[in-house]
């Protein structure tokens, strides 16, 4: 519609004359998109971008719609038709667009409301995990048919209800999905990082998009399997995230870029696509042949004539035993090839990158930085997360704390939304276990108190997505469905629990059980829609454990209980320290409570309001956290 509408002079003639026209960025005001979108679905049955809405100068909408070519054709209504029609209805008919306004206004409003109270129960945990099993693709992993989203949280829950019931058909397909995506053309084999989703079932052909927050939630999905199962390709897979993320959507100062286009040269995929002789053209005949063979590259292609780089036909281990080769040494071989043509590919004509920087999607990479950090013992993730941590403090937000949601080309615009607080919450939570600096642990307190402040429903309960601080809209939506992204609600429900477990205090209990309760109807009708949200009900109905370290968190000895804790996958535990350099009364008493015994670095293990006896044995802490 850019091209063939809004840069046509007669379109924008005929905008001029009767229309104000505003375009907005929905990355950038998720608020007006999210209830325009609920109008433009009540109002057609369907949504989608680009999405066209007219409305009254109170916001108030009164026309939507998708796309819509310049001129009327194939019995699809043209814009210009559209334009001329409405500006006649306004100036000779205000009723009719007053009555309409006045029905959809009412029906947004208790639509976008998101209440639907109930009680959530243990059972149905359960349920959901039965339904993820029937929609479950046992051939290529995922679930339902094509296009294919990776959904990440949808395995982290999984991976949770695994570890609690010792149900391993969980588990299996967690794994299988993290291997079929891996494989699939959806992962960048020659430059690292996921697109978008496959537009096939076997994970091949890409929406070859790359968005910052599907990489930020993949990469901690890997690294729990990797934490969960002990196998070094999931964390392999996540390291290399962190390479495509750190290399290519990085800025200087630290912040994370939003995503790198689909399109280059007006073509999608062009950027990622090879024929045999561009392969052979850089790697030589023999290795060309080699590469070619391993990654399915074929005369005729597999989009568009020529070929996306996978391993969905046949594994490495399959391509070893063809060429009569050791694995490791075509795994090296592999390498070596993947390096110069990574080299011939940056001579190409890159896709366009949108470089705003969003305070939510860097609050998920901060998360899965820190969760790296925590789960791989390297220092460089912890600095990457600090970096963009300090980024979002300093140039994304007010000098009174007030979270702001973008920032670009020095300008930081737009209130923070309840999902800017939240995810930034959950990173911050992260950053503390990966380093048990209290600081991190006081900002998340901190950020979290505002977030009730702003944005809490004294009546119903739940969050809204826009502060009390904020523009006015036509509605106040809450969400709590989980997305291509979890949604802030459950992230907060998820934050506000461990909060309670790391503090002590009881009101971040209450409030997270209250959310929940608001939103229960509708979690209950179909839970795979909500699974960050039955993760939040995992950590609630428990067993959740607290572990405390008290001893100085720089220390040897503390160094050493840490690397023990990194080696067990405890999804429902929290990780505090009680440094005796630091004091964490104000804030959590809970932890201030516990020292150390005898001078020596100590663990404490609570679990449903009953603590073990301290520990200062590492053999001892070993044994207790053994799987």
């Amino acid at each position: 519609m850019e091209r063939e509408s809004f840069e046509d002079e007669e379109v924008a003639s005929l905008l001029n004359q009767h229309y104000i026209s505003i375009k907005v960025d929905r990355e950038e005001r998720p608020d007006i998109d999210h209830i325009y979108m609920a109008v433009c679905q009540a109002m057609t049955g369907h949504g989608g971008w680009p999405m066209t809405i007219i409305m009254t100068p109170k916001k108030q909408p009164f026309f939507a719609g998708t796309y819509f070519p310049k001129a009327s054709k194939w019995g699809r209504p043209g814009l210009m038709d559209i334009l001329h029609q409405v500006a006649e209805l306004w100036e000779k008919e205000p009723q009719r667009i007053a009555h309409t306004v006045e029905r959809i206004t009412e029906a947004v409003t208790v639509h976008l409301s998101g209440d639907a109270d109930g009680e959530l129960t243990e059972d149905i945990l359960a349920h959901a995990f039965q339904l993820f099993r029937q929609q479950f693709d046992h051939r290529y992993g995922g679930f339902g048919d094509a296009p294919k989203f990776p959904t990440p949280h949808n395995l982290l829950f999984l991976l949770r209800h695994w570890k609690l019931t010792g149900e391993e058909q969980a588990l299996a397909m967690v794994e299988q999905t993290l291997a079929a995506m891996h494989r699939g053309g959806i992962y960048d084999h020659v430059g690292f990082g996921f697109s978008r989703y496959s537009v096939d079932r076997e994970w091949l052909v890409p929406h070859f998009e790359k968005m910052l927050y599907d990489n930020a939630l993949l990469a901690y999905t890997y690294l729990e399997a990797y934490q969960a199962t002990k196998k070094p390709p999931y964390a392999q897979v996540a390291k290399e995230i962190f390479t495509y993320v750190l290399r290519d959507m990085t800025d200087p100062e630290g912040g994370f870029y939003s995503a790198e286009d689909a399109d280059s040269e007006g073509e999608e995929g062009k950027f990622y696509l090879w024929t045999p002789d561009e392969i052979r053209r850089v790697l030589g005949s023999e290795a060309g042949e080699l590469y070619c063979t391993a990654y399915d590259i074929t005369e005729t292609g597999n989009f568009e004539g020529r070929s996306i780089p996978n391993l969905i036909r046949r594994s490495l281990a399959q391509t070893a035993s063809q060429l009569g080769k050791g694995e490791p040494e075509l795994r090296q071989l592999l390498a070596d090839a993947r390096e110069r043509l990574f080299a011939a590919r940056e001579q190409r004509v890159h896709p366009g990158k949108d470089d705003k920087i969003l305070t939510a999607w860097n609050g998920l990479m901060i998360a899965a930085l820190a969760k790296a950090a925590q789960v791989l013992g390297e220092d460089r993730y912890e600095q990457a997360a600090a970096r963009a941590l300090q980024f979002v403090q300093g140039k994304i937000s007010r000098q009174d704390g007030r979270l702001l949601a973008r920032y670009r080309d020095g300008e930081a615009a737009h209130l923070g939304y309840a999902d800017d607080y939240a995810f930034l919450v959950w990173g911050l939570l992260e950053l503390y276990e990966a380093t048990l600096d209290s600081r991190h642990l006081r900002e998340a307190v901190r950020l979290t108190d505002d977030l009730l402040r702003l944005f809490w429903d004294e009546q119903a309960g739940g969050l809204f997505f826009y502060g009390s601080d904020g523009e006015t809209l036509i509605a106040r939506p809450k969400e709590i469905y989980d997305g291509a992204t979890p949604s802030g609600n459950s992230v907060a429900a998820h934050n506000l629990l461990r909060l309670f477990h790391l503090t002590g205090r009881p009101e971040y209990q209450e409030r997270a059980e209250r959310l929940l309760q608001a939103f229960a109807g509708s979690i209950e009708q179909y839970p795979p829609g909500y699974s960050f949200s039955l993760m939040a009900l995992q950590l609630a109905t428990g067993p959740a454990r607290e572990i405390v370290i008290a001893g100085e968190r720089g220390s040897e000895e503390v160094k050493q209980l840490r690397a023990v804790l990194r080696d067990s996958y405890q999804p429902l535990a929290v990780i505090a320290c009680h440094d005796p350099n630091d004091t964490l009364a104000d804030i959590a008493p809970a932890i201030q409570e516990k020292t150390m015994q005898d001078g020596k670095a100590t663990v404490y293990v609570c679990e449903n309001f009953t603590c073990s006896a301290p520990l200062t044995d590492v053999e001892q802490v070993k044994q207790l956290f053994a799987d």
